[in-house]
């Protein structure tokens, strides 16, 4: 019998075909990041790129960089130049879980480390945005919705939430 052992690592570039396969099952093609986007966030936005693993597959992931913006911009999907690592808040572009996974509670997990490492960081917020169906499960992180955002990425309507971290 398999181990079935779970633990969340940072990203690595060796897991750069896993990552693409994952982000490629969780999002439809226009609103999965692409192969080169994936590959520059493994290798630019640490620490903010997890991976959750069981026996070697990786089953989930979030990631995002670090920014002075204080909104999540289309442009930071594909382009590193907004990351800074000494910014004040944290965008998560995605987080994915393996459809044989969901509802084990993985995302809770890659998302309390997530927040977490931000915290550590002294973070002033953490920021993402999601289809309106997903409000509830990052309100229940304590993200707040702050209504439709400006993103137009894979032409739907994204609400942005945000998460701030209080002294």
């Amino acid at each position: 019998m398999l181990n079935m052992h779970k633990t969340i690592r940072q990203g690595k570039i060796e897991d750069h075909a896993q990552v693409v396969a994952l982000e490629n099952t969780c999002f439809p093609r226009e609103q999965a990041a692409d192969a080169d986007s994936l590959k520059m966030r493994l290798e630019r936005f640490v620490p903010y790129f997890f991976v959750m693993e069981q026996d070697g597959q990786l089953i989930g992931m979030i990631n995002g960089m670090s920014t002075n913006e204080k909104d999540l911009v289309d442009e930071m999907y594909e382009n590193d130049r907004l990351h800074d690592p000494q910014g004040k808040h944290v965008m998560i572009f995605g987080v994915d879980t393996l459809p044989s996974f969901r509802h084990q509670g993985i995302a809770r997990e890659l998302m309390a480390r997530f927040l977490e490492t931000a915290r550590s960081e002294n973070k002033e917020s953490v920021v993402l945005t999601c289809l309106k169906a997903l409000i509830p499960f990052y309100e229940q992180f304590g993200f707040e919705n702050e209504g439709i955002s400006h993103s137009e990425h894979g032409n739907v309507i994204w609400y942005q939430m945000r998460y701030v971290f209080h002294a």
